[in-house]
């Protein structure tokens, strides 16, 4: 074996993890997509009795909060996995070789530790509101329903990016991040952490 190449039996395993992650995640995103399509759904029917039929129909507020949370908290995980988050690159788009392996990794363990306060803090919320049985402004619906996305979120998060760190502690790029072209090759992020 090479002196810095990462062990091929760990990479391999390191792979078929982050592959497993990225259907988990791809399945959290379509689900978003979906619930995209059914918040845009209710608030058409809520124009529609509210200005057509001159009978506004409250609940719909409340249940389009709860779908739009839910849809970013299902669609978070996809968007890390492929590294299309909001960040700072200014330091990451100049940094080559093990600087820009170590700003990976730190801004990977930033979200795994976000996903984790998410998933501790949404499990605690969901407990507490079970407990003193909040109940929501439509009869007979618990609050704790809708707030279960923010501890599945912050888990499904949390996991793409222990599956980012595996990858990166190996010494490879996540496998979402294509071969660079030649003429791409120079500021692509597959070249940077090479």
């Amino acid at each position: 074996m090479e002196t810095g190449s990462p062990a091929p039996l760990r990479l391999r395993i390191a792979r078929r993890i982050e592959a497993g992650v990225a259907t988990v995640s791809r399945v959290a995103a379509a689900i978003a997509s979906l619930l995209c399509l059914l918040c845009f759904g209710l608030v058409v029917y809520s124009i529609l009795f509210r200005y057509f039929l001159n009978a506004p129909q409250p609940w719909i507020d409340e249940v389009a909060g709860w779908v739009v949370a839910a849809m970013v908290m299902l669609a978070v995980p996809e968007a890390q996995r492929r590294f299309e988050h909001i960040g700072v690159d200014v330091f990451a788009e100049r940094a080559r070789g093990a600087w820009a392996r170590a700003l990976a990794l730190l801004a990977v363990g930033s979200m795994a530790l976000s996903a984790s306060i998410l998933l501790i803090e949404g499990r605690e919320t969901v407990a507490f509101s079970r407990m003193v049985e909040i109940a929501s402004n439509i009869p007979d619906v618990p609050i704790w329903w809708a707030q279960l996305s923010v501890p599945i979120g912050g888990a499904l998060l949390l996991l793409v990016a222990a599956g980012q760190i595996a990858v990166l502690l190996l010494g490879a790029e996540p496998a979402h991040l294509a071969k660079p072209r030649a003429e791409d090759a120079v500021d692509s992020p597959a070249a940077r952490l090479e």
